[in-house]
């Protein structure tokens, strides 16, 4: 992974951060203290983090707004 897609996940996460468990935020925290330092991530820390970003990011509910745009046919 590239220091691109680390950037891009933490940066999506930051928003998440108020759901996490407090082990998870611990951990959150310490590879956003990593990315400060110019630090690239390990195999094991980018797994993780994309673990983390699978979770919050990418399975959060999606509302239905499509009955605001249905044309009326009466």
């Amino acid at each position: 992974m590239s220091l691109r897609d680390q950037k891009k996940f933490l940066s999506a996460l930051k928003r998440y951060e108020r759901k996490m468990e407090s082990k998870e935020l611990e951990d959150y925290k310490m590879l956003v203290k990593r990315d400060k330092m110019e630090e690239d991530l390990d195999k094991l820390s980018m797994d993780r983090l994309k673990s983390y970003y699978e979770k919050y990011h990418l399975n959060r509910e999606r509302k239905d707004y499509s009955n605001f745009f249905k044309d009326n046919e009466e």
